[in-house]
């Protein structure tokens, strides 16, 4: 699907059920996402490197044995991709890393034409991405990852925003409280061992949660929306039906429940 951007609002980040399958770069493409889309409301592409500096340090992590999504052009690509979703029933998203502004709007204005949403990477603890400026070391560098949602948002499109708990000297909730000022609509939580910090940011903001990490089973999604997740993601294990069959019926069930976040 697309939309006009001149006379049509950015979508809220809302589907069902309400499970993402998370990106994992190198794999998480088009086809990863068509082959789980019975179990999942959502799906976030990529990662992928946007300008020259992580392009750079995306070629480094590819030969120590990573894998990456290096093509000639990257814009084009993620239009590729996503074109390639249309008519399968799941909301798309694509996952980008970027130390330049031109190249993340560009891809953003991609996404909201085509209906997906934009995740800024500020999650990635890869040594080369994180020395090149992107990933976690924007998390230690507020006023520039706000820029980038800034950017993003400025072309109407929607944006998420995917961190990481327990880096030292970042307090996730006020964080998240100055991306929702500046223009992101959603915060993708990667737990680590810090579940109750999804609590927090989910108290401190009124942006959508996602919270992920060692989603595997009701358990562990009723733990994260107790906490007050507005959805659950799956990473590793997005590839396995049996684990996405309990991840999506324990989470259509707490919301059946009206036990909304």
């Amino acid at each position: 699907m697309s939309r006009d951007a001149a006379s049509d609002p950015p979508a809220p980040l809302d589907f069902r059920p309400r499970v993402v399958l998370a990106s994992l770069s190198g794999e998480s493409d088009a086809d990863w996402a068509r082959a789980a889309s019975e179990y999942a409301g959502a799906a976030v592409l990529g990662g992928i490197a946007l300008d020259e500096s992580t392009r750079a340090a995306a070629r480094e992590l590819v030969a120590r044995d990573r894998t990456e999504f290096l093509p000639a052009d990257p814009v084009a690509f993620v239009d590729e991709q996503l074109a390639a979703l249309d008519g399968v029933p799941i909301r798309a998203g694509f996952n980008v890393r970027t130390t330049e502004l031109d190249p993340l709007r560009e891809v953003a204005a991609v996404c909201r034409d085509r209906d997906a949403f934009v995740e800024i990477n500020a999650h990635c603890r890869q040594d080369e991405m994180c020395a090149a400026g992107a990933g976690q070391s924007l998390l230690r560098n507020p006023d520039r990852l706000c820029e980038q949602v800034e950017t993003a948002a400025e072309t109407g499109a929607t944006v998420s925003v995917k961190v990481r708990t327990e880096v030292p000297g970042v307090a996730l909730p006020a964080l998240a409280d100055r991306l929702e000022t500046a223009g992101a609509d959603a915060v993708h939580v990667d737990a680590m061992d810090s579940e109750a910090v999804v609590g927090d940011v989910a108290a401190a903001t009124d942006l959508f949660v996602v919270a992920n990490n060692e989603v595997r089973d009701e358990a562990s999604v009723r733990e994260y929306l107790a906490y007050g997740a507005d959805a659950v993601s799956v990473g590793r294990p997005s590839d396995e039906p049996a684990v996405l069959e309990r991840v999506r019926d324990a989470t259509t069930a707490w919301f059946a429940e009206g036990v909304e976040s």
